[in-house]
């Protein structure tokens, strides 16, 4: 009863700001209340400003931190919110006035148990750049080492635990009040939410991540992450090396600079592609704001509370996926879909096959600059209802990163088409991991897994194989299928009976 009524009171003081900047329409669209409605309609501005997107953007910058990531979060639910208010959140930058310099050095001495002259030969008072959660202060370590010092901000983990139960709560009602959309999985979003905001405030993940970040790409010179002081590092405290250079999207500074934009762009859509399909592990806010081109025409990569992963399997599956559409193949497309279980089965792949043509046809056909994947992606999501398909939290981050990234693309260049210089890495990509050794190995990673399970062996078995035929099936690319590839998926399944069940007799 008490969370409650917390929680009512909570969304009634954020309904009164949404209505201030013009966004009832939004309370509406997710099953508000008709009185409180009507009530806020009487103090809605009779004029509005700009799309409700827009409008939402401004009111989520007043209601503070934590809506500020809610709506940056939002951005990528085109199929919640539909593609155009998505696309306006997008543009919400996390910008926050920052707090007293005082402040930040308090948490700064209490954090790393030293006073600021023992830690520093210098420290900038004047905050390099806020925003939402922490801000960052240059500083220089006592043997001369410049860095970034990013400091939490004071009081910011109850503040968004506090939103975080709200959110919940919110959630939970939407899915009673309207059950077709459970498909959306909104709990399962809130906590996919929950967990980024989680992993962004505390900053030894964030630690972790540069450095495997840096580790990822110690060996490239195109694109560089900045590495972590260990030892002035905690929780609330992170400390790198600082980085110079020119923010990406100051092009013609670039150009002046005597840097080859298409050059800086082929670097970061490779880049984008190793983190996403070598490693599965990518950079989830590669907004310009984030990235900076050094003396040398190196790509610098900051800010990585965000981090996105992707198993194998779901690399495979989005690697073909998408040479499939750019092929015009989408029957292998539909087939794809239904193969890693995003459609349910008892749906029609033929008519599946037909609304991805539909959806894709009318870009594809345009000349080569005018393709958008990020806006293909985005409107995928509207067959989703028509066919019963329910969200994927986990590729959420990766549509926005997508469309971030295209769009630091066009910024470089508008002509160019960073697809294009993708595509034979994504195939080069295919055929590695779609190898017979390759499979084979997998297959043997999986039979291993059944032999160690003894009690359940039966159930291991049944599901192991099923895991290992469809690893074999969803890497079959029309235009790598051999009859010998066939040999080996065959004589890779029956070898694989042949150990479970002699596992089983042993």
């Amino acid at each position: 009863m008490v969370r409650n009524l917390r929680n009512i009171l909570r969304l009634f003081k954020i309904a009164l700001i949404l209505a201030k900047y013009g966004c009832v329409d939004a309370l509406e669209v997710f099953g508000f209340p008709k009185l409180p409605i009507w009530l806020l309609r009487k103090i809605e501005p009779n004029i509005a400003n700009g799309a409700l997107g827009v409008r939402l953007a401004k009111a989520a910058v007043a209601l503070g931190p934590s809506f500020i990531k809610l709506g940056q979060a939002l951005s990528t639910r085109s199929d919640l919110l539909g593609a155009e208010m998505a696309g306006d959140l997008g543009q919400l930058r996390d910008r926050l006035p920052p707090f007293p310099t005082g402040t930040a050095r308090n948490i700064v001495e209490t954090e790393l148990s030293g006073s600021i002259p023992e830690l520093f030969l210098e420290f900038n008072d004047e905050a390099d750049a806020a925003a939402s959660i922490a801000q960052v202060h240059f500083a220089v370590t006592m043997d001369g080492r410049p860095v970034a010092v990013k400091v939490l901000r004071p009081h910011i983990e109850q503040a968004f635990a506090r939103d975080i139960d709200l959110l919940f709560w919110v959630a939970d009602y939407i899915t009673r009040s309207r059950p077709s959309w459970r498909r959306l999985k909104l709990r399962d979003s809130v906590k996919a939410f929950e967990k980024m905001v989680a992993g962004e405030m505390d900053f030894r993940l964030e630690a972790a991540a540069a450095s495997q970040l840096f580790e990822n790409f110690q060996d490239d010179d195109t694109y560089r992450v900045p590495v972590v002081d260990w030892s002035r590092t905690s929780q609330r405290v992170l400390t790198t090396a600082r980085v110079y250079g020119t923010p990406i999207d100051q092009t013609h500074q670039l150009s002046e600079d005597g840097h080859s934009l298409d050059d800086i762009l082929e670097n970061a859509s490779r880049a984008m592609f190793n983190q996403i399909f070598r490693d599965g592990f990518f950079h989830g806010d590669p907004h310009p704001g984030n990235l900076f081109v050094d003396s040398n025409g190196a790509i610098n990569a900051v800010d990585f509370g965000i981090m996105g992963r992707l198993d194998i399997q779901s690399r495979r599956y989005l690697s073909e996926m998408l040479l499939a559409i750019l092929n015009y193949d989408f029957d292998l497309a539909a087939k794809l879909h239904f193969q890693a279980g995003y459609v349910p089965s008892e749906q029609s792949i033929g008519d599946f096959a037909l609304a991805l043509r539909s959806i894709a046809e009318p870009i594809l056909n345009r000349p080569a600059s005018d393709i958008s994947i990020g806006r293909l992606l985005g409107q995928l999501f509207h067959v989703t209802e028509t066919f019963g398909m329910e969200t994927q939290p986990h590729l959420l981050l990766l549509q926005k990163v997508i469309v971030v990234a295209e769009g630091v693309g066009r910024t470089l260049n508008p002509d160019a088409n960073m697809w294009q210089t993708a595509q034979p890495l994504v195939e080069k990509w295919v055929l590695t991991n779609k190898s017979s050794e390759h499979q084979l190995r997998e297959v043997s990673k999986l039979i291993g897994d059944i032999v160690r399970r003894g009690p359940r062996l039966f159930q291991d078995a049944e599901t192991t194989l099923d895991r290992a035929k469809k690893l074999l099936e969803t890497t079959q690319v029309p235009e790598f299928r051999t009859r010998r590839h066939n040999a080996w998926m065959w004589s890779a399944i029956g070898f694989s009976l042949f150990i479970a069940v002699y596992a089983l007799l042993g």
